[in-house]
Formats: structure tokens, sequence, C-alpha cells
């Protein structure tokens, strides 16, 4: 097993990895829409912290050797399911492959997010 960090995306913000790679996947981390040069969460709504959110998660796997292109499964977990079309909308706009998907609401996020995403993915 190898831990992943990059610092083009958040630091974690309690003791794990941004990802750990296992033979040919990458298997990541939570990523919540922290701006990872001020580690606040980014203003607005549902949409601006979904494309940090899934920014942030691009960084670590590419830092992994991995790409969006090459997820194979990802965990969404939303706030409120009132946000769910509207997540919808920018999730579609970065993951064209389609992966496959959970995606379920929470009572909390970390530091108040209104959204946090994980993934897996293979590498090469």
């Amino acid at each position: 097993m190898q831990p992943i960090h990059t610092d083009k995306a958040p630091a974690a913000i309690g003791p794990y990895s941004q990802a750990i790679v296992s033979g040919k996947l990458v298997f990541t981390s939570g990523q919540i829409p922290l701006d990872p040069s001020t580690g606040l969460l980014v203003p607005g709504g549902i949409e601006e912290q979904a494309r940090q959110a899934i920014s942030n998660l691009a960084f670590v796997l590419e830092e992994a050797g991995s790409s969006l292109n090459r997820v194979v499964k990802t965990t969404c977990f939303l706030k409120s399911m009132g946000d769910f079309a509207a997540f919808n909308q920018v999730y579609a706009g970065f993951f064209a492959s389609c992966p496959a998907r959970s995606c379920v609401e929470v009572a909390a996020l970390p530091k108040g997010a209104l959204v946090e995403i994980e993934a897996t993915a293979e590498i090469g």
C-alpha cells in the first residue's frame, strides 16, 4: 500500500491519507469543497461546492497516476437530497464515463460542507 499526498488538494483534517494505492487501484478519502490554499469552504451553494470537491478529487487521483476518466465507483454524500438534481448536473460535467455511484443524504459533513465525494479508480 502506498499513501498519496498532494498539495493541490486540501490536507487531511484527521488521521488519514488523501488516498491509498493498492495494486492497480486507488482508493480516495472523501473530498469536501475546501480551497486548498486557504483551508476554507468555497463560497456558494451546492454547484460551487460540488465543483470544488470534484476538482480536489481530480488532483488526488492525478497524484496517484489516475484521473476522473478512470474512476470505477464514487460514493457521494449530500447534506440535503434537495440538492440532488443540481449536484447531478455538475457531476455529469466531470464524469462522462458514468462510473457506478452511491449517493446518500447525511446529517452533517465536516466543516459544514454540503457535499463530500470519495472514489475508487484504476491506475494507468
